[in-house]
């Protein structure tokens, strides 16, 4: 649950995560993860979802998805839930479905796959993005995209795909990094991911999907409590 803030309703962000069909989804986490890999996608998503819900600067959370279970669990959660319908493509898809956004303002998309993401880590990266006309946070290795954000929704181009940070550059976008931003720029595809999501810290979801897999026991000793204490006191 968000804490009540003093954000003015300009500033404040409308956030859409797009939210693939979990049984379709994290292909290269079948070797570790077998039918318990859509319980894994689905808990990431179920994650950053919940995170942006919790984040003080966010007015509203948007799910775009066209499958219905994970509409009925994102509705519960409470999110806003728009169906996928008959487009073509995740860009197509986020295309249609920022004509559909509850309100003017500052718009951000932040995929669905951030199992490490808090609410003050995104918003330390809204902030940042907030600095520009349109901007991007590029993933762990610098090829990818997490989060595309722009002042209003016509400015917003997505460009999500392979090398979408070299993409979305070529857009005009700003490219977010630096300080503070190691979670919101953690997705994960593949169990190496996986396993530095977990010794970041990640959220309720995915760590009991984790653990029924055995995975959070393995890695959980890692994890740096000292180091999640002070991210969370100093605001990321």
């Amino acid at each position: 649950m968000k804490t009540t803030d003093m954000t003015p309703a300009h500033g404040r962000w409308h956030v859409l995560v797009p939210v693939k069909e979990p049984a379709r989804a994290k292909s290269r986490l079948t070797s570790v993860a077998g039918e318990q890999r859509a319980v894994l996608a689905l808990a990431f998503a179920r994650d950053t979802v919940g995170a942006a819900l919790g984040c003080d600067v966010v007015a509203s959370v948007t799910v775009v998805t066209g499958d219905p279970l994970v509409g009925s669990v994102m509705s519960a959660d409470g999110a806003r839930v728009v169906p996928e319908g008959a487009a073509s493509g995740l860009n197509h898809a986020l295309g249609e479905a920022l004509h559909t956004m509850p309100a003017p303002g500052r718009i951000a998309v932040v995929l669905g796959d951030l199992p490490a993401i808090t609410p003050a880590a995104l918003g330390r990266a809204l902030m940042l993005a907030a600095r520009h006309g349109t901007a991007f946070v590029p993933d762990a290795d610098g090829t990818g995209t997490t989060i595309l954000t722009a002042r209003h929704c016509g400015l917003l181009t997505p460009r999500f795909g392979p090398g979408s940070a070299s993409a979305h550059a070529e857009t005009g976008a700003t490219c977010v990094t630096g300080p503070g931003l190691r979670r919101v720029r953690r997705d994960v595809d593949d169990l190496a991911s996986l396993h530095e999501a977990i010794r970041l810290g990640v959220g309720e979801h995915t760590r009991a999907a984790a653990d029924a897999i055995g995975l959070y026991a393995r890695e959980a000793h890692d994890i740096d409590r000292s180091a999640l204490l002070l991210e969370s006191t100093a605001g990321w």
